[in-house]
């Protein structure tokens, strides 16, 4: 009779189920400079979390590589950037794979256009790289393109969604001609309304790749703004600015709790979303996140002990 009288705890709260789910096999993202940091992440992260690798402009490929090189030797799934604008021509691009490859075994890359505002050389966009076709002469296995739900002012400056849309429609297009999986990694966002309006659009438009949500991790109110205002957020930032004018969250660090509570209450109501996992942004830090999400899922399995 104890078990009837049990109050289940909401879908974002810690201890809960649904927001464990939310996190179940996560990826993360770290840059070269941030994982020196890290004496050892196989005691953050679980065994074979898929860890990105930001290739910011300038950073030299020795420093990718060697980062790529030790994650794969500590039995992670590597996904490193290959942003096109950073990428002066196709022999270069050969050589970045060949060098993933020979030190690491990389066959996963993320392939974006980049943060250079002016292009290095011949690609300004990720399709003119996956149109080469080294990625699938290498035999990469998975290949990741970006999203934004919130539209993009470097691909669309007006602020509409027509070439972000026709980018994304040539992206499942050639989906379906490489042995590579394929699916879009987002930019995060800080409320679940125009992530969902995003998504619906989408599925409706024919998109059928899975969406790998971004998240932003645990970080200060301050740190979060200063990232969001950079990477362009558009109208979730009003969440942040929101909880930035009361002055009893203002000393509080923000975590996404609520915006998973409010995925997980999405998925339920939406049983053919697109939405597959999650993507962390450690922008607090990464051993921040991982403790975070280790919580999350320690507390959801107590939970459970204890109805049980």
């Amino acid at each position: 009779m104890a078990l009837l009288q049990f109050r289940r705890p909401a879908p974002g709260t810690p201890g809960s189920p649904a927001l464990a789910r939310m996190l179940d096999g996560y990826s993360i993202e770290v840059m070269p400079r941030t994982a020196e940091m890290v004496e050892d992440f196989k005691a953050l992260l679980p065994k074979g979390t898929r860890v990105y690798i930001a290739h910011i402009d300038g950073t030299p490929i020795a420093d990718m590589v060697a980062t790529a090189s030790r994650l794969s030797r500590d039995g992670f799934q590597v996904m490193p950037h290959f942003p096109a604008r950073s990428i002066p021509d196709a022999a270069t691009l050969a050589d970045w794979i060949a060098r993933y490859q020979d030190a690491a075994g990389i066959t996963e890359g993320l392939i974006l256009a980049g943060g250079r505002a002016e292009p290095a050389g011949a690609f300004a966009d990720s399709m003119q790289l996956l149109d080469t076709g080294l990625f699938d002469k290498a035999g990469f296995t998975h290949l990741h393109v970006a999203g934004h739900p919130e539209g993009s002012r470097d691909i669309d400056p007006a602020g509409g969604t027509a070439a972000t849309d026709a980018a994304l429609a040539w992206k499942q297009g050639f989906a379906e001609q490489t042995d590579a999986r394929m699916a879009i990694a987002t930019q995060f966002a800080f409320d679940m309304g125009p992530i969902a309006a995003w998504e619906t659009r989408l599925r409706a438009s024919g998109i059928s790749l899975p969406i790998h949500l971004g998240i932003a991790g645990p970080a200060k109110l301050q740190t979060l703004i200063k990232f969001a205002i950079a990477c362009g957020v558009g109208p979730s930032l009003k969440v942040l600015q929101k909880r930035a004018m009361d002055v009893t969250k203002l000393v509080l660090p923000y975590t996404p709790d609520e915006v998973l509570r409010d995925l997980a209450d999405y998925q339920v109501r939406t049983p053919d979303s697109l939405i597959t996992q999650v993507h962390l942004f450690p922008l607090g830090g990464i051993k921040t996140a991982a403790t975070w999400a280790a919580e999350q899922t320690a507390s959801a399995a107590g939970t459970k002990a204890k109805r049980g």
